[in-house]
């Protein structure tokens, strides 16, 4: 089975890249689920129902949520209906769930979406919470499991890995946008600490400079927004999983209307 994760997805240049270079994607790597972190797809900040629905009929199977999932109100719906997931470790009476489990022929992948403690909004603890889900799941014969964990610190990311590599088929980190080259295979678990953003290249993170640099230098800033012209860039990894195991792992990039690429493959620890 063959699964492509698009990191965080951020306002309309995000999704014009994703409609631009999906159908290649899918004619050139052929993934059997797609799965993407939408927490920024409207304008920077969470997601509507009908850009939800865009990104659906461009061919994403699942949605991944984080510290914006709340955003844009009328997602809720969406939320409780399990296609669009937010983070697990929000108090169980938030809306909709963190878990959500696709089908791809005869098989079936777990996805986790679960968020970190630094910085983040106030939720359960993370590590206890995960250890205890796994093991569930994995108890009832559930063996290819993907988490996206968003999180700012890398090293609440690494010490994820650490904690459940050979347990889990993938961990992705997002949140931050900003990629990272540790794209490792270690005990049949596939890591990567951020995948990156699929939006605006040429700013602060996906967002106009102004505000970040007003913010930088006088200690005060307006709101962050995304620009309407810019430079963009489309990042994700494809991995593949056998019997819960990752056998092969590497990172997609495409620039603008350039051609997709694989630009790096998985380390493999021996």
């Amino acid at each position: 089975m063959k699964i492509l994760y698009i990191a965080d997805i951020v306002g309309k240049p995000g999704r014009t890249m994703l409609k631009y270079h999906m159908r290649t994607i899918q004619e050139k790597y052929q993934p059997d689920l797609i799965i993407a972190n939408g927490e920024n797809v409207s304008h920077g900040f969470g997601m509507t129902q009908k850009n939800a629905k865009e990104l659906f009929n461009a061919g994403v199977d699942l949605f991944t949520g984080g510290n914006h999932s709340w955003d844009k109100k009328d997602i809720i719906p969406f939320l409780e209906e399990g296609r669009v997931l937010r983070p697990l470790n929000y108090p169980k009476a938030a809306p909709g769930t963190g878990i959500g489990i696709l089908e791809a022929g005869e098989e079936k992948l777990v996805v986790i979406n679960l968020m970190g403690h630094y910085t983040m909004p106030m939720v359960d603890n993370p590590f206890t919470m995960i250890v205890e889900e796994v093991s569930r799941l994995r108890d009832k014969g559930y063996n290819n499991i993907f988490i996206d964990f968003h999180a700012e610190a890398t090293s609440e990311k690494r010490a994820l890995m650490a904690m459940l590599k050979g347990k889990v088929s993938a961990i992705c980190g997002s949140h931050t946008h900003v990629g990272t080259d540790d794209l490792t295979i270690d005990e049949g678990t596939f890591y990567v600490t951020d995948v990156g953003l699929t939006g605006c290249r040429d700013n602060v993170i996906g967002m106009d400079v102004k505000e970040p640099l007003e913010r930088f230098l006088t200690g005060f800033g307006g709101k962050f927004d995304v620009p309407n012209h810019c430079k963009r860039i489309l990042q994700g990894v494809l991995f593949e999983i056998e019997e819960g195991r990752c056998v092969e792992a590497y990172k997609i990039k495409a620039y603008d209307e350039r051609e997709v690429e694989v630009v790096q493959h998985a380390f493999r620890e021996v």
